[in-house]
């Protein structure tokens, strides 16, 4: 079921309900959302190579909310990644926002969200110097993700980790034996302590009532390529897939999510006005980068993972950016070339 027309449907009723509430963001995400691929975006033209065939198309969104859109960008980070694995076991930490931060975090998504990172990446960072099994500088990579499986804001931070360190005093790579990495609740308790004060530092106002500690898993993941495939689905695809979509009867909408619990479907059904707002609650803040690397896979480090490499015997293949698909003609079914663009209605004149 598209997105667009259910948007179209319920635009009126969302705007009288929430439109007090809507940031910029929301609203320049919501017009994406409404008009990917139509000739609010313009058109491209296309002529085949062989043929004097022409082809137009409308231009997509491009916007990191939209389910439409991404997919390139999705296929291309993951590519990257793929040229820093090391032949180790990986290891994935979540980082989840108590509920009793969330209000605090929808009032100031960017520092909070930006400590929320830091202090994930910060801990497994000097857990990683201070083990005795390590020793050394880890590898992260970092994501942020906003909602649960059921679409609720639920702030956290997945943290992926290769299972091996870098010492660089003793210029050496050591190799974590075994299937564990670090104690969860001991991860839990420097963390937290690291949270409130950095966010009591920033000027914030934490709430009287607050856990005494907050959530957070450290499993072993197998091999890499696993896991960075795991994170991909969850990076540029949007919040919801339009085939989750499974019913609308003009005043509710049905979706589809996996149960965390059960491993199975569930559903959930909301007013049109609420589903769309229940999606916008995720549009990130204008610029945040919901994905950082840091310690020998930061993009700074590129000569010290080269060198793990090599000690390790990686062959990784040269990196050639992955081409966008190419338009084939209807007619002679020969590729197409860019040969002019229509500006949308609002840009003209």
């Amino acid at each position: 079921m598209d997105l667009a027309p259910l948007i179209e449907r319920y635009d009126a009723r969302f705007r009288a309900r929430y439109g007090a509430r809507l940031n910029n963001e929301q609203r320049q995400a919501l017009f994406a959302l409404r008009h990917c691929r139509s000739e609010q975006y313009g058109e491209i033209l296309f002529g085949c190579s062989r043929c004097e065939q022409q082809q137009a198309c409308f231009r997509s969104c491009g916007h990191r909310l939209c389910p439409h859109c991404q997919h390139h960008e999705t296929a291309r980070w993951l590519e990257r990644q793929m040229q820093k694995l090391v032949p180790v076991d990986y290891y994935m930490a979540t980082f989840t926002l108590p509920a009793q931060l969330r209000p605090l975090a929808w009032r100031h998504q960017t520092v909070v969200y930006n400590t929320l990172l830091a202090c994930a990446a910060s801990t497994l960072k000097d857990f990683g110097r201070n083990s005795a099994k390590l020793g050394g500088e880890l590898g992260l990579i970092a994501v942020l993700h906003t909602h649960a499986r059921n679409r609720n804001y639920h702030p956290h931070v997945h943290v992926v980790v290769p299972g091996g360190c870098v010492n660089r005093q003793r210029r050496q790579w050591k190799k974590l034996k075994g299937k564990y990495l670090f104690n969860a609740f001991a991860l839990s308790e420097v963390f937290w302590g690291r949270l409130l004060d950095a966010l009591t530092r920033a000027g914030l106002t934490l709430p009287r009532a607050l856990p005494e500690e907050c959530v957070v898993h450290c499993d072993h993941v197998g091999r890499g390529k696993e896991a960075l495939q795991y994170l991909s689905r969850y990076l540029y695809r949007g919040v919801i897939r339009e085939k989750d979509i499974v019913a609308d009867d003009g005043e509710n909408v049905t979706f589809r999510y996996t149960d965390s619990n059960t491993g199975k479907d569930a559903y959930r059904t909301l007013k049109g006005e609420d589903f769309l707002w229940l999606l916008l609650k995720h549009v990130l803040p204008t610029g945040f980068r919901r994905v950082r690397d840091y310690g020998f896979l930061n993009g700074n480090a590129k000569r010290t993972l080269i060198l793990v490499q090599y000690l390790l015997a990686v062959i990784i293949e040269a990196y050639t950016p992955r081409a966008r698909p190419t338009m084939m003609c209807s007619h002679c079914k020969a590729p197409m070339h860019l040969v002019g663009f229509r500006r949308p209605p609002w840009q003209s004149g």
